[in-house]
């Protein structure tokens, strides 16, 4: 790979890079009610509902199915939360593997020039994309959890 290439190369990564932590930060603002939802109302009310399992006239047994059968709404949310994100983040990652190729396809058919405006063009339309699904996600995830937006 000759140096203007290299250049040419770490520029587009750059810009990638760059492309990506606005879809975590657009990410982490559009899920924060959800993450909210499940760090605090549910954890609250697993502690509540935990707390109340802990009487002295009932066994050991008793109590520790008390509290696990009062863990289980946390734990689901969590896994349901976890699910949404790894499928989002896995449908982002084909996206841009099919802009990688078009681009590895391209250099190979010596249209060089071409090639890096083609790789950011179909980069940000997948950026692109993604956060044009993330208020469907979010809305998904609401009323999963059944969360109700906040009158503005």
């Amino acid at each position: 790979m000759d140096h203007i290439a290299a250049m040419e190369q770490q520029m587009v990564s750059e810009r990638m890079r760059r492309k990506l932590n606005e879809v975590n930060t657009s990410a982490q603002t559009h899920l924060s009610p959800v993450q909210d939802h499940i760090n605090f109302t549910l954890q609250q009310a697993y502690f509540k509902c935990a707390y109340e399992c802990f009487d002295r006239r009932r066994k050991q047994e008793e109590i520790s199915n008390c509290v696990e059968h009062c863990s289980a709404p946390v734990l689901n949310a969590q896994q349901v939360f976890e699910n949404e994100m790894a499928r989002f983040q896995e449908r982002l990652n084909r996206s841009l593997a099919v802009c990688q190729d078009k681009f590895e396809t391209a250099k190979l058919q010596k249209v060089g020039s071409d090639a890096i405006p083609a790789l950011e063009s179909c980069v940000e339309q997948s950026i692109q994309d993604s956060l044009n699904s993330l208020p469907h996600l979010v809305k998904r995830l609401k009323t999963s959890f059944s969360i109700k937006d906040e009158a503005k």
